[in-house]
């Protein structure tokens, strides 16, 4: 019924970018049932986040690289139906906890305007930013939080659960606009000037390297007053090769502004994936 054109623009790989959020949420968690849990990873990274990669693909019409896709193929209609599909599956899945489907709601409808030529939050350069980090961050831990644990509304109010989702979000405020760096020739010809695109590519680094420190330090403070010192050290070299490799790759722009392409920026994003993972997996073990 669906092209394979229409199944590659899900990107359903892209969303272990995505998932330290919800592995963060799963280690804090206290009640944390097996069921609820799984349930949860499926509905938003088999269904959710897929769902808004192929909106987003649906409305962009990309020729050239985009997260997760070399090369994409040409969209088809049958792309846009897929989505819509995707999102009724993610709330079906959600409905165990009508909190938890009320948020999948909530950030299906934010991830269409994202994209959607009436509204297209993606062409604010501010605006988006701050929106993909607050939605991508704080919002999906607490939606995370919720389902995992299958409480309401008023079990996330407390700083055990809002500083953790809110240093998800300054993480994301970060690294978002490296995300942009490789697609400033696409994203100008559509006429979305993005945060990257003000910052220019050097910009980007070091707006992302300060915003890194912040955020590092941030965590550090964070593991050192709710865990201990050892939790803190063990993050911060956790994420030494995240370090390592930005350096490297920022090395190599400085002597060629052509390196900042879509491989290296898929290596940054699966360095990062890889280390942020491995750091909440342990953290769950651990607690």
């Amino acid at each position: 019924m669906f092209s394979k054109s229409s199944w590659q623009h899900l990107r359903i790989p892209f969303s272990f970018f995505l998932m330290p959020v919800y592995l963060f949420a799963l280690a804090i968690s206290e009640n944390v049932n097996i069921t609820y849990a799984l349930l949860v990873f499926i509905s938003l990274h088999i269904f959710l986040y897929p769902a808004s990669n192929g909106y987003n693909s649906y409305f962009d019409r990309d020729e050239k690289s985009i997260g997760g896709l070399k090369n994409p193929p040409k969209v088809k209609k049958g792309l846009y139906y897929l989505t819509l599909l995707f999102d009724v599956i993610a709330l079906l899945i959600g409905c165990f906890n009508w909190g938890f489907m009320a948020l999948l709601f909530i950030y299906g409808l934010v991830s269409k305007a994202y994209s959607h030529p009436s509204i297209r939050i993606k062409k604010y350069p501010y605006g988006s930013w701050f929106i993909i980090g607050l939605f991508q961050g704080a919002f999906t831990f607490f939606m995370a939080y919720i389902g995992i644990n299958n409480v309401d509304f008023s079990s996330i109010l407390s700083l055990e659960i809002i500083t953790p989702a809110f240093l998800t979000s300054l993480m994301l405020w970060g690294s978002y606009p490296m995300t942009q760096i490789y697609q400033h020739e696409e994203d100008r010809r559509r006429g979305d000037i993005t945060l990257s695109i003000k910052l220019g590519i050097r910009g980007t680094f070091y707006f992302t390297m300060t915003m890194f420190t912040i955020a590092s330090l941030c965590f550090a403070w964070y593991f050192t007053s709710f865990y201990d010192l050892q939790m803190a050290f063990i993050y911060l070299l956790s994420m030494s090769p995240v370090v390592l490799f930005f350096f490297y790759w920022l090395n190599k722009v400085v002597k060629a502004t052509t390196n900042a392409n879509f491989d290296n920026t898929m290596r940054l994003n699966a360095i990062s994936a890889f280390c942020l993972n491995g750091f909440f997996i342990y953290l769950f073990l651990s607690h």
